[in-house]
């Protein structure tokens, strides 16, 4: 039962990252600040995916 609630927080989080990447392409004015805010997007779900898979071994 323990997996599949990890599992289903990870698409979760997936699911946010995508739509925070949708909104960072279509209302970012510069390309570079898109890409920062991109890199920031992935870092912080990456974190909360590493956290997510941490609390399935404890």
């Amino acid at each position: 039962m323990g997996a599949i609630s990890v599992l289903i927080g990870v698409l979760i989080i997936v699911v946010v990252g995508a739509i925070c990447f949708w909104a960072i392409d279509k209302f970012s004015p510069e390309k570079r600040l898109s890409n920062l805010l991109k890199l920031l997007v992935v870092l912080v779900c990456l974190g909360a995916i590493v956290q997510r898979l941490l609390t399935l071994t404890y």
